[in-house]
C-alpha cells in the first residue's frame, strides 16, 4: 500500500491506495505542536479502526502547508514503516506546467489537486478546494497550471463572526431553512453557507469570463456542505488532493 499524506491548516488527511484504488481514508487534527510519536500513534489507530493494519506500506507522498510539521510526520512515517516519504516541492515531476509569477511559492495541495483533475479529467479544468481556505485554481486547455483565487474558508467565516463581534452566536456549520432568517443563529448560517455558495457562483463566472468556459470540480471537506446551495454545475471528488498525491507518487518513485 502507498500511503498519501495531506497535511493543511485544519486537519491532516491520510490515504492509502493499492494500484488506483483508495482503500482507506482518515482525517485527523492538525496539531502544530505534536511529536513523531503522537503523530505515529494517529496514524497506527487510524489504520487499525479503518481494518487495513495487515497491509504492508512500501511508500509514502506527502503534500504540506503546514512546514514545521513536514519533518514531525516525515519521522512518524519512519517509525511506523521505515520509510523515507517523497515531499512534493521543488524538485517533485508533476507532469504539468506551472505558469506563475513565482512557481516555487505554489501551495503543495494546489499542484496535488490540479494533477489528480488534468489525469482524471482532462484540461481545461477549474477546480474548487473547499479547505481551511477555499482555492478556485485554474488548469487551461494545454494542462499548464496558471493561477489560483484565494478566499477566507467557511470555518474561517464562521468563527470569525463569533470571535470579532460581541453578541454572534459561534454556530455548527449546515444550512437554514431561510436565507431571510428569523433568529440569531440561522443568520449567520445564512450569511456564511448561502453567502460562501454565492461567491463560487460569482467567483466562476468571473474566472470563466477571463479564461473561457471551463468544467469546474469541487474537493476538500466543506465541499458537500456547499455545493447543494451552488447555481453552477459542480462536479465533487472528495478526495482529488490524495488522488493527485498517488499520481505524483508513481512519477517519482
Amino acid at each position: 500500500m502507498i500511503l498519501a499524506v495531506d497535511i493543511g491548516n485544519t486537519n491532516v488527511v491520510f490515504g492509502g491506495f493499492e494500484g488506483d484504488e483508495l482503500v482507506f481514508t482518515a482525517r485527523v487534527s492538525t496539531d502544530p505542536c505534536g511529536t513523531e510519536d503522537e503523530y505515529a500513534v494517529k496514524l497506527r489507530s487510524a489504520l487499525a479502526i479503518h481494518r487495513v493494519d495487515h497491509l504492508p506500506v512500501t511508500g509514502a507522498i506527502v503534500s504540506s502547508v503546514v512546514p514545521t510539521l513536514n519533518r514531525v510526520v516525515n519521522g512518524a512515517l519512519k517509525i511506523l514503516f521505515d520509510v523515507a516519504p517523497i515531499t512534493v516541492g521543488p524538485g517533485v515531476k508533476t507532469g504539468i506546467n506551472i505558469r506563475c509569477d513565482t512557481p516555487s511559492s505554489v501551495g503543495s495541495d494546489i499542484i496535488c489537486a490540479c494533477v489528480a483533475a488534468q489525469q482524471i479529467y482532462g484540461a481545461p479544468a477549474l477546480v474548487v478546494d473547499f479547505g481551511t481556505a477555499t482555492k478556485l485554481m485554474v488548469v487551461n486547455e494545454s494542462g499548464s497550471f496558471i493561477g489560483v483565487s484565494i478566499c477566507p474558508g467557511v470555518m474561517m467565516g464562521l468563527n470569525a463572526l463569533a470571535e470579532q463581534t460581541a453578541q454572534l452566536p459561534k454556530v455548527s456549520p449546515e444550512a437554514p431553512l431561510l436565507t431571510v432568517a428569523k433568529n440569531t443563529a440561522d443568520s449567520v448560517k445564512s450569511g456564511v453557507i448561502f453567502g460562501h455558495a454565492a461567491m463560487i457562483d460569482g467567483m466562476i463566472d468571473r474566472i470563466c469570463a477571463e479564461a473561457g468556459p471551463l468544467p469546474v470540480y469541487a474537493t476538500g471537506g466543506m465541499a458537500s456542505l456547499i455545493l447543494p446551495h451552488c447555481a453552477h454545475p459542480i462536479t465533487q471528488d472528495e478526495h482529488l488532493v490524495l488522488k493527485g498525491l498517488n499520481l505524483l507518487y508513481r512519477k517519482n518513485s
